[in-house]
């Protein structure tokens, strides 16, 4: 049993599956999605507290396109999810290669994807649609192999109670709902969000969190995160978080004493929610986006990646892109993302590293080709290297105890794997 405090808490482990996954997918979809607008630069799902910004860019725009008396509650009759195919994404993600989701729940506007006795008539099915989503694509997730897990902001812009008394509203609104939420759907991650207001003694985070870990129904395999209070991020909860911040999170993580699991999120873009804003060249290429997979693995973190679809329901194509690129590069090279860990502390030099089931793999970042010398693996006689998606043999020399490999000529189009080439060591047996 764990204790209701920090302490205790903190020693629970990350379920191992969580570690094992390394890449999932983030989705952004609600209310915001509708007038689908931000600065570039800026986080769309923000639409309903940037428009009251009345010298802002969202407030003209939404004066300019809706009204001066057009309210943001008055999206939910827009919000029409007419072409919302739960199995279609649920096929998308797997063939992304991704091995859980976390869909928004509930975002700082309060608006649910899903029935709630704490957010009557400001949910998917009471209004709008008239659908859950959360159930719809829990379903299809399950079909399709895919962990499901929910996002769910601690706060919210318009709650009136949150306004008055944030303690009062953590007791009897946020505690009551997540409970009700993690019951329902037995998500397998709990990202929160929206902590920093609060320390985690008002969100009353320790009493869920005892809660979950000691009596609920997913209490052996959810894995939350840490953004539990102003205090908590990279410090206490589960997964440790970062966001649009990987290279300086992993650096500040892995220097930390406790080593936990961490998981970088961000868009394809620059923000969640779906921005109409962003041009083609804001959305990130996917050469860069499994480069950030490989960065991330090998710092023993894991790559949470969003897509922000749009009102109607569709993911746009550009994202559905980036997503099959990634999941065609992890079917050849998969084996040393999937289940691997840390083989030596993360760089940024051209080869990075990772261990699984006594193998070692190296991620070249450049086309093989001549001479490599792996400084951080320790040549020894009869190892076996292969460079997957290849069926070319590489010899292997010993370079003053470094394992030197020599590449024979490749033709491109043999080589089915690009952007980042995979090479496997595996010790005489």
């Amino acid at each position: 049993m764990f204790e209701n405090n920090w302490e205790s808490l903190n020693k629970r482990p990350v379920p191992s599956w969580f570690e094992d996954a390394k890449f999932g997918i983030f989705i952004h979809w609600g209310l915001y999605s509708v007038p689908a607008f931000a600065p570039k630069g800026k986080y769309a799902e923000w639409y309903g507290h940037s428009m009251l910004d009345k010298e802002g860019e969202t407030r003209r725009f939404h004066v300019k396109n809706y009204g001066e008396r057009f309210k943001y509650a008055d999206f939910v009759h827009l919000f029409k999810a007419e072409l919302f195919d739960a199995d279609e994404w649920a096929s998308l993600f797997q063939k992304a290669g991704a091995k859980y989701i976390n869909l928004v729940s509930k975002h700082h506007d309060g608006f649910c994807l899903y029935p709630s006795e704490y957010a009557w008539n400001w949910n998917s099915v009471d209004v709008g649609p008239h659908r859950d989503f959360c159930a719809e694509l829990k379903e299809a997730c399950d079909k399709a192999a895919v962990k499901f897990g929910v996002y769910h902001s601690v706060y919210e812009w318009f709650h009136p109670l949150y306004l008055k008394d944030p303690e009062r509203y953590a007791l009897e609104h946020l505690i009551p709902m997540l409970k009700e939420l993690v019951e329902r759907y037995k998500p397998y991650t709990l990202f929160t969000d929206g902590e920093w207001e609060h320390k985690s003694a008002v969100w009353h985070s320790t009493d869920f969190l005892a809660w979950l870990y000691n009596e609920s129904s997913v209490k052996d395999v959810i894995v939350p995160n840490d953004r539990w209070g102003s205090e908590t991020r990279g410090r206490m909860g589960g997964n440790f978080t970062t966001e649009y911040g990987m290279i300086e999170g992993l650096r500040s993580i892995e220097d930390a004493q406790d080593q936990r699991v961490f998981e970088e999120c961000r868009g394809i873009g620059a923000s969640f929610g779906l921005n109409r804003m962003e041009d083609a060249q804001d959305y990130t290429e996917a050469a860069d986006l499994i480069e950030m997979l490989v960065d991330l693995v090998s710092a023993g973190g894991n790559f949470l990646l969003n897509v922000g679809p749009a009102a109607d329901g569709t993911i746009p194509v550009i994202m559905q892109e980036r997503l099959l690129q990634i999941g065609e590069w992890l079917k050849v090279n998969g084996e040393g993302i999937y289940g691997s860990r840390k083989y030596k502390k993360s760089t940024r030099n051209e080869v990075c590293y990772t261990q699984r089931e006594g193998a070692v793999y190296a991620f070249l970042k450049r086309f093989p080709a001549g001479e490599i010398v792996l400084d951080e693996v320790a040549y020894a006689e009869g190892a076996e290297v292969r460079l997957l998606g290849a069926n070319a043999p590489i010899e292997t020399e010993n370079c003053g105890g470094r394992l030197k490999l020599k590449i024979p000529c490749l033709l491109p189009d043999k080589i089915k794997a690009h952007t980042i080439y995979c090479f496997k060591i595996q010790p005489k047996h």
